[in-house]
């Protein structure tokens, strides 16, 4: 039976961690999650503790998952410390016991923080994800997105890591790059074909980039666009569909809320003012 826990926090799209104070005895002036002794399977321990740590009152946490135990060295002795996943609206941290700081941080950003409790970073993949981003070529960013979904159907050499990737994102306007959710980046080179053996390397697609991508940065491309984001009145534009398709035109009104334009025909005899859907037009030349 595990021994002890390390409870990782989150708040939104932040996950809290907590620093160490200099007199502990095991890694001071480290960061860590919120750690406690005691039986993990006992949420009103584990609550109790965070509490204790965090200030933020028992009411106010919400127990997620927990996964399995790792032993970690913790000076002369080796502890099995599971890791355990709470959730909470709260926001104001009052550190307290072991901690003398505490900081809301971008999961992606784990990493930069190089002194830390052992695996502080591959213990949150144990019971949350990061995002990582795939290397593709250019157009062919669905194709590998597809193919990834394909192998992770199979039942072949695969099959072990199945359960550690938990999606496949390929927003229609990023081009040369995926995102991949998972529980660590290895598990998403043995997917590609790039480290291990029985897997074939995945056309098209190069390489993961070097660690987890902060959310902060990711989420703006996962966040779905209105049609008429970046067209303005005066702008130049070509129609792509109907029965003016391949046209040339200048747009004089930007309906938002029904995401359609207005335009003027450049080679129309009389000026008509023509209302077409703002997804059929692509911008060739901005207002200056």
């Amino acid at each position: 039976m595990s021994e002890a826990f390390t409870v990782y926090l989150r708040s939104g799209e932040k996950v809290l961690v907590m620093q160490r104070a200099d007199e502990v005895a095991d890694f001071p002036g480290a960061w860590d999650g919120i750690y406690g002794v005691g039986d993990p399977s006992d949420l009103d321990s584990v609550m109790s503790r965070i509490t204790e740590c965090t200030g933020i009152p028992v009411d106010k946490l919400q127990y997620v998952r927990s996964g399995m135990a790792r032993g970690l060295a913790y000076g002369n002795r080796l502890s099995d410390v599971t890791p355990l996943l709470f959730v909470t609206e709260e926001a104001e941290v009052s550190a307290g016991t072991l901690y003398k700081n505490s900081e809301w941080l971008d999961p992606g950003a784990i990493q930069t923080k190089d002194y830390a409790t052992p695996q502080l970073r591959e213990m949150y993949g144990d019971v949350a994800s990061y995002l990582y981003i795939l290397k593709t070529s250019i157009g062919q960013e669905q194709n590998v997105a597809g193919e990834i979904r394909a192998r992770l159907s199979g039942t072949g050499s695969l099959k072990d890591i199945q359960d550690k990737i938990f999606g496949v994102l390929s927003p229609h306007y990023m081009k040369g790059f995926i995102f991949v959710e998972a529980t660590a980046m290895h598990h998403v080179q043995k997917l590609i074909g790039r480290v291990g053996v029985g897997v074939t390397p995945l056309k098209n697609c190069s390489k993961v980039l070097d660690g987890e991508a902060p959310l902060e940065d990711v989420l703006p491309y996962l966040e779905p666009k209105a049609a008429t984001s970046g067209i303005e009145e005066g702008c130049i534009v070509e129609i792509s569909g109907g029965a003016f398709r391949g046209q040339a035109a200048r747009v004089t009104r930007v309906a938002e809320s029904k995401e359609e334009v207005t335009v003027e025909l450049f080679e129309a005899a009389v000026p008509v003012a023509l209302t077409v859907r703002a997804d059929q037009v692509r911008v060739t030349q901005r207002v200056e």
